[in-house]
């Protein structure tokens, strides 16, 4: 209990903690103004990169969550963000498996993204994918096989829907890769420890005072075993409590919902 009384910022995972689809999990609003009451700064943390922070910034209002785009990170944006990070200036051509709202990430972010698989590529980038086409598959193995640096914006091998149901997200395209090419990608998003590292830095606080709230062991719960810094699950969306008998992956705290951490704060 003590870790999350004395947490200063929480990261808020969203599909499956915050809301399901187009239905927020029931008392989230009542939480968020507790939150705000306590004066714990909080910020939502999405491997969903179907779509951008202002995106999701649009959603969130439409659901009564009033929030700054600055609160929001989008694991699409932090792995543009990593790549003109680590590329040199003239190594700016990616080709983008996504959606048009991931590149149009890349583009705010100054890379040039190119959908001609012969021409001089510089990084492919697979993102949730919503769509998807066999040409775009086709391409990326293509350009794995060429020798393209690989990246991926996250590995979620589903994207939870309500009455829980799902649809296949960016893990299970990286999945029919690996099987194509016998490659795996530099994963970017949840639970590379990148991302805790972006939000510490960006938000100029230390891990210690951080706590991680989300549905899914293989990222959110692993991104912060592996950052130290403090997990909280919950089993509002992927992951349920016969999952945790065989798990290896052990959260700190296990709740029922992300409004049960107002009774512990």
């Amino acid at each position: 209990m003590g870790k999350i009384k004395n947490t200063k910022l929480f990261i808020f995972d969203m599909d499956g903690t915050i809301y399901l689809g187009d239905n927020l999990i029931d008392g989230v609003l009542d939480f968020i103004k507790k939150l705000d009451e306590k004066g714990k700064d909080y910020i939502f943390l999405t491997n969903n990169s179907s779509k951008n922070s202002k995106d999701y910034q649009k959603k969130l209002n439409k659901l009564g969550i009033e929030v700054t785009k600055d609160k929001i990170v989008n694991a699409g944006e932090v792995t543009a963000a990593y790549l003109k990070k680590i590329k040199g200036k003239d190594e700016n051509n990616v080709y983008v498996v996504g959606t048009p709202s991931l590149e149009r990430v890349f583009q705010d972010y100054g890379f040039k993204v190119i959908k001609n698989r012969e021409a001089d590529i510089n990084s492919l980038v697979v993102g949730f994918d919503t769509t998807l086409t066999y040409q775009k598959l086709w391409d990326a193995h293509y350009l794995i096989n060429k020798g393209v640096k690989y990246y991926a914006t996250n590995p979620d091998k589903v994207c939870p829907l309500p009455e829980g149901k799902s649809m296949p997200d960016c893990g299970s395209i990286i999945n029919l890769l690996k099987t194509s090419t016998g490659q795996k990608p530099i994963v970017v998003g949840k639970p590379s420890k990148l991302m805790v590292n972006y939000i510490s830095n960006k938000y100029n606080i230390d891990k210690k005072y951080i706590s991680m709230v989300g549905d899914r062991l293989y990222t959110d719960i692993k991104m912060a075993k592996q950052s130290g810094i403090n997990s909280i699950l919950v089993l509002t969306g992927e992951t349920k409590q016969t999952d945790l008998k065989n798990s290896q992956i052990n959260p700190d705290y296990i709740l029922d919902s992300v409004v049960k951490i107002t009774e512990m704060l």
